[in-house]
């Protein structure tokens, strides 16, 4: 007879088959990389098997909405509380695939994922297209290379100019490891092509991709790692790295969409004569910064001074909100249930407001914007907007910014947390009560 705690096991393995058979699985996306690894149950004992189960079926189910409802290539999902055998779970899809595949690929890994033994406290698999994890801790979301870290090679290699082809590739990972950390959604394309004397040129497709919870510093470091590990692959044709936190890849066929919109990396293979051009661009910029220096400090000795501007980098009215911190993407998710429904406290034009609960105990409202141009260069403008707005109304009422959070493509504002009532309920008259992100920035 089987035991009621692997029923819920059973039925979930079987709708993904279900999800599998009538769906369209792309081979190449679902190649696997790296065979379903569970963590043994000596590293973590599970209290409770049955809810441990429940809570790791409801995020999978989780993730599948949200990447097919609201064409997420990039999820997390936790379900349980603190105390409780709660449970973590992340998934990346590449950013070249369409909605319909990366589905695909996460039908084909839920059902390995759902193989481990059952209470085991964690497990993940890896693909050419996507990515799967979950753990009974969220800060695995942080990880870069702490359970994986390998390389996986082709078994072709290219006999004709290796030396030229080698040097290539290892400028195009070494370029990609700096661009893809200072990209919104942590991932670059390019391609390149290698001369070939007999054959016409070789041509080099290649991709990075770091998961959203990282830092800058920790995606380009995690890169850096896989980057050495696939010098093992060269000269083959194809090499990828696989990591916890990361993914590279290269090969001379196309492995993404010839229309996909790639990185500009060709400037950094200029070489030998180009490195003339490059000396006499420095003498003249040199120039021109001098007299530009000049220009300006002949124009302050004649102008009347003034109070300074904030810099454009800068957070605007940092002064009157008496330094506002910068929380961590990490911090804040896990203040906010990695912002569940439960803690949502409102929505209106500019974002939802969660209830949040800090480290240290401190109950702050967390406000994520919805930013209308994510890929442009407004994105800071209107950052920067909303803080005004905040900074620039006084009133001893008023609640205060706290600090703010801008992680990838999210921006994030963290307020002191007002009980009982909403906020115009404590200004003069309707001060701002019209704007329904404030009207519902209260404890229900």
């Amino acid at each position: 007879m089987l035991h009621t705690h692997l029923l819920p096991l059973l039925t979930l393995v079987l709708t993904w088959s279900c999800w599998i058979l009538d769906g369209v699985v792309s081979d190449s996306q679902a190649n696997i990389l790296k065979p379903i690894a569970c963590t043994p149950f000596n590293q973590f004992v599970v209290s409770n098997i049955t809810i441990f189960e429940e809570n790791k079926n409801a995020t999978l189910r989780d993730i599948r909405d949200q990447i097919s409802d609201q064409n997420k290539l990039f999820v997390t999902a936790q379900q349980g509380a603190f105390g409780n055998p709660a449970v973590s779970t992340l998934f990346q899809c590449r950013n070249y695939l369409p909605v319909a595949d990366c589905v695909a690929c996460f039908d084909v890994a839920a059902p390995d994922i759902l193989s481990c033994p059952a209470g085991a406290p964690g497990a993940h698999v890896a693909y050419d297209g996507c990515f799967l994890r979950y753990d009974v801790v969220s800060t695995f979301f942080d990880d870069t290379t702490d359970t994986i870290s390998t390389a996986s090679c082709g078994n072709q290699t290219i006999t004709e100019e290796p030396t030229t082809f080698t040097s290539s590739v290892q400028q195009v990972l070494k370029n990609l490891q700096t661009v893809t950390p200072t990209t919104t959604s942590f991932f670059a394309a390019t391609k390149m092509k290698v001369p070939n004397n007999n054959n016409g040129p070789t041509t080099i497709f290649a991709i990075a991709q770091c998961t959203e919870t990282l830092t800058q510093s920790t995606c380009e470091s995690c890169l850096s790692s896989g980057s050495n590990n696939m010098q093992i692959c060269l000269p083959n044709s194809e090499g990828r790295a696989i990591a916890d936190g990361c993914f590279m890849r290269y090969s001379t066929t196309s492995f993404f969409p010839d229309n996909y919109q790639t990185s500009d990396i060709t400037p950094s293979f200029k070489q030998g004569s180009s490195n003339i051009g490059v000396i006499i661009g420095g003498v003249v910029g040199g120039v021109a910064l001098v007299s530009l220096i000049l220009l300006v400090l002949f124009c302050l000795t004649k102008r009347p001074k003034r109070n300074k501007e904030v810099p454009r980098g800068e957070i605007i009215g940092a002064r009157k909100l008496k330094g506002p911190g910068n929380y961590s993407y990490r911090e804040l998710m896990s203040a906010t249930k990695n912002f569940s429904e439960e803690n949502k406290l409102g929505e209106g034009g500019f974002g939802v407001v969660y209830k949040g609960v800090l480290k240290n105990g401190k109950v702050v409202a967390v406000k994520k914007l919805t930013l209308r141009h994510l890929h442009s260069n407004k994105v800071e403008e209107e950052f920067e907007s909303e803080v005004k707005l905040i900074s620039n109304v006084h009133h001893r009422n008023l609640i205060r910014l706290l600090g703010y959070c801008s992680h990838g493509c999210s921006r994030i504002l963290v307020y002191e947390y007002m009980k009982n009532k909403s906020l115009d309920y404590f200004l003069f008259g309707k001060l701002l009560s019209t704007d329904k992100t404030y009207k519902k920035f209260y404890r229900h």
